[in-house]
Parts: C-alpha cells; sequence; structure tokens
C-alpha cells in the first residue's frame, strides 16, 4: 500500500498510470457495440464450453469472438504482424540491417507493422465471418450476403486498428507493454461469468473453487520460479595498460533466461492444431478430427507436446545467435573464462543453449496440457477458466504483470536517483554560497 501510495505521488508515473487504466477502461467499452446482423444470445450459446477455438482466441489476442463485437479480433492481427516482422528480422538481410540502425530502423519497422495489421485484420476479418459466423450459422436470416459480410469484416477490422492504436499509446506514454497488458485486461476480465457459471452448473462449486485456486497458486509459484530463473555466463573483460593506469578487467556476467521463448511456442503449436481440425470438418472427417483434438487424448497430447518442443528450439535458435554473440565479445575484448573467443565460445554458448532450451520446452509442454487434465477432471469446468486455471494464460498473466512491476519499480528508482541529484545540488550551492561569504 505504501509503494502505491508513493507511486501516485509521483506526477509523472501517476499520469502514466492513470493513462493506461483509461486505455484499458476504452478498450473494455468497445466490447459493448454489437456488429451489425449477428445474433449475440445464439452465438454466446453456441460457443459456451468450447475450450479449443475460443479459449485459445480469449487468451492469446485479448478478443471476445463469442461477443460478436467490434473488438472481436482483439490485438491479434497487430501481433500477428510484430512476430512476421521479428521472424523477418532474422532471416532477412536487408531488414536485419535496418533494424541495426538504431531508433531511426526501429521507427521504420514499426511503421511496417502498423502497415501489415491492416491486409492481415482483413484476413483474420473474412476467416472469422466465413468460419464462425456463417459457418456455425450464427448471422441472422436475411443478413448472409455479400453487403453484411463487408460491413462485419470493415468493423472487425477497424476494431483491430483501434486497439493497435490503444496498445501503443500504452506503450509510449503509460506504463508496460500495451498489446500484454491489453491481453492480460481480457484474460482477467472474463474470469468472473466464468466463475459465475461454475457456481451454477455445480452445487459444491465453492469446494471446487478452493481446490483450483489451490492448484492456481502453486502453478503461479513454479511460474514466477521459471520466469526469473537464468543461467549466467561469465563474461571478462580484458585488461588493457596505458601507461600507468590500467583498464578494464571487470567481470561481468551474459543471463540467459530458463524460458527464452515465453509463451510463443505454445501459440505456434495451438495455432498449428487448428488448421488439422478445420480441414477434417471440411472433409466430413468427424472421427478423425475427434480423435486428434481429444484434449485428454493421447494423441493431441503427444503432438502437442512434441510442437512446444520443436517450436521452442525454432524460435531460441532463432532469436539468439550463438556466433553473433561471440563475435560481439571478441570486438569488445571480452571473452568467456576458460574459452577461447571465437568458434570455441560460439560451441560453447550452443551447447548451453540447448540444455537450457530443452528444461524450457519441458517446462512449457506441461504448462500447456495441464488444462486438458483439468478440464476432464472438474464437470462444468471449460472455456476461460480452464485455460486460466489451467496455465497458458497464466504464464501470460504473471509474465506481463512481472514486466510491469519492474517498469513501476524503475519509476521508483528513477524518482530516488533525482532526489539524490537534487540533494547535492542543494548541498554545492550552499557550499559555495559559504565560500563566498568567507
Amino acid at each position: 500500500m505504501n509503494v502505491a501510495l508513493q507511486l501516485f505521488k509521483i506526477p509523472e508515473t501517476r499520469r502514466r498510470i492513470l493513462l493506461t487504466l483509461g486505455a484499458l477502461i476504452a478498450y473494455r467499452v468497445g466490447f459493448q457495440i454489437p456488429l451489425p446482423g449477428m445474433d449475440v444470445g445464439f452465438l454466446k450459446r453456441a460457443t459456451e464450453g468450447s475450450s479449443t477455438l475460443f479459449g485459445l482466441l480469449s487468451a492469446f489476442s485479448g478478443s471476445q469472438i463469442d461477443n460478436a463485437s467490434i473488438f472481436g479480433l482483439g490485438i491479434m492481427p497487430y501481433i500477428s504482424a510484430s512476430i512476421i516482422f521479428s521472424i523477418l528480422a532474422k532471416v532477412s538481410p536487408q531488414i536485419e540491417a535496418i533494424q541495426k540502425e538504431g531508433a531511426t530502423g526501429q521507427k521504420k519497422i514499426n511503421q511496417w507493422t502498423r502497415l501489415a495489421t491492416v491486409p492481415i485484420s482483413l484476413v483474420q476479418g473474412l476467416m472469422t465471418w466465413f468460419w464462425v459466423f456463417k459457418g456455425m450459422g450464427l448471422v441472422q436470416p436475411g443478413n448472409e450476403g455479400i453487403g453484411e459480410m463487408l460491413v462485419v469484416v470493415l468493423g472487425l477490422t477497424a476494431g483491430a486498428l483501434f486497439v493497435m492504436w490503444l496498445g501503443e499509446i500504452i506503450t509510449e506514454y503509460g506504463v508496460g507493454n500495451g498489446a500484454s497488458l491489453i491481453i492480460m485486461a481480457n484474460i482477467i476480465a472474463r474470469i468472473p461469468q466464468s466463475l459465475n457459471a461454475l457456481i451454477r452448473q455445480q452445487e459444491e462449486a465453492y469446494n471446487t473453487i478452493l481446490t483450483l485456486i489451490g492448484i492456481w497458486i502453486g502453478i503461479v509459484l513454479v511460474i514466477v520460479t521459471i520466469q526469473k530463473a537464468e543461467r549466467r555466463i561469465p563474461i571478462q573483460y580484458a585488461r588493457l595498460t596505458r601507461g600507468r593506469r590500467v583498464y578494464g578487467g571487470q567481470r561481468h556476467y551474459l543471463p540467459l533466461k530458463v524460458n527464452m521463448a515465453g509463451v510463443m511456442p505454445i501459440i505456434f503449436a495451438s495455432a498449428l492444431f487448428l488448421i488439422p481440425g478445420v480441414l477434417f470438418s471440411l472433409l466430413g472427417l468427424e472421427s478423425a478430427r475427434a480423435m486428434l483434438l481429444k484434449q485428454d487424448g493421447f494423441v493431441y497430447v503427444t503432438l502437442y507436446v512434441i510442437l512446444v518442443f520443436v517450436f521452442s528450439f525454432f524460435w531460441n535458435n532463432l532469436m539468439f545467435r550463438p556466433e553473433e554473440i561471440a563475435d560481439n565479445l571478441r570486438e569488445h575484448g571480452s571473452f568467456v573464462p576458460g574459452i577461447r573467443p571465437g568458434a570455441k565460445t560460439a560451441a560453447y554458448l550452443k551447447e548451453i543453449l540447448t540444455r537450457i532450451t530443452l528444461a524450457g520446452a519441458v517446462f512449457l509442454a506441461v504448462i500447456a496440457i495441464i488444462p486438458n487434465f483439468i478440464t476432464g477432471g472438474v464437470p462444468g469446468l471449460q472455456g476461460d477458466l480452464a485455460y486460466f486455471l489451467g496455465g497458458t494464460s497464466v504464464l501470460i498473466v504473471v509474465g506481463v504483470a512481472l514486466d510491469l512491476v519492474d517498469r513501476l519499480d524503475a519509476q521508483l528508482v528513477m524518482r530516488n536517483y533525482e532526489g539524490l541529484m537534487k540533494g547535492k545540488g542543494g548541498g554545492s550551492g550552499g557550499g559555495a554560497g559559504w565560500a563566498r561569504k568567507g
């Protein structure tokens, strides 16, 4: 409580917090604006209990398709564009060169990301219209023409662009990463509704809720421990002698997080699982689709774990380049004690990366499949609540919360340094005045 009061005593921090809260409230208000021609009541009944498609959309995109609102796509188009350019920056030499230009290059990439969000929103809006709204018969009779489709797709696109703007406003003028905070706010906002549904379906729901809270606390503790865990590689700076002075020689550390990939492997694995499900539905292979998507079945769990492992190694090897790190260390006169600079250092870093990625992949695989067994073991526990209490959404929420705490702590540290500098300035002025008087 005392820390919160200290934050609100700082004018700039108070302004940032209030702006962030205002933007999140505006985001939630947007879900009260429905798309024209949608049977919202039937849509909610059709998606109730669905923990495959709609639970994933809610967890990963900050969207609410079952609301049939203009914010139905959420922040997902912008996140998709960001992921695309993150990958391109590692595989395209031209974009990588632009990224290395510093603030100017990052500004260009951000602009391209915004522009790419528009076509991605249109594509996802069309997919939502054909596969969700029209495919499940959720459009009101007489509103199935091209005109209605254009209105819905353009409405979803406009909503996605407005959500993107809110996220960038929070990132630039608020506290924390805007896209991450929007996803976290959406996940948390749906929990009371899911708890209410669970209470209505079970006579002794409170015992179940207490049990789930205990499981949730245990999962949070494990996630916090893994998210903070890191492998610290010692880095020694070369000692240089200039005349009688000796420079360098300090020892620092290169921290490598155990879960370097974050939630990205789960997102890729979940998205890839949706493709065969849709194809089997279009081909009429319902038995194969049921076997593949049975969430506590052997086939689903095995394939899901394999995909999480594959994407964990793919993402970490794409984003972390041991050869590049080794070259940078050699150029700056640094080295790992006991390891020769150059190729030997790169091989050493790659070996450590493989071990860390393996540990992180095991952690992500367990987090990803926990909701499936919780959903099957607790009657009436479906959809958002299963994902939130299960692990994937908790991983998102805990990661965003830890980042938010670090940013707020940095605001307090900056305030303390400012006060310290003011104190020094006042002391110097007093000393100068005393000297003049003397």
